[in-house]
């Protein structure tokens, strides 16, 4: 089990509005990820993170996180 603040918290906003929340105090549905590739690259391919925030992820917020994961994959 890792530590949240070691985690990627993405949120999806009362306004319906995807995005990572780089603070992880946004207000709004959350869903972590740990910020390993596989793990990122299965939670999008399966739609596990969709299924955790509801809704549909817009590309570009996949790519974001995609490129944090690639710069933080050590501090995993």
């Amino acid at each position: 089990m890792s530590d949240k603040k070691t985690l990627l918290r993405i949120v999806r906003t009362s306004h319906g509005e995807v995005r990572v929340d780089k603070t992880g105090k946004a207000a709004g549905r959350g869903a972590y990820l740990c910020g390993d590739q596989n793990c990122v690259k299965a939670a999008i391919k399966h739609r596990k993170l969709s299924r955790a925030l509801r809704c549909m992820i817009p590309q570009s917020v996949v790519d974001e996180i995609e490129n944090m994961c690639g710069a933080n994959c050590e501090n995993c």
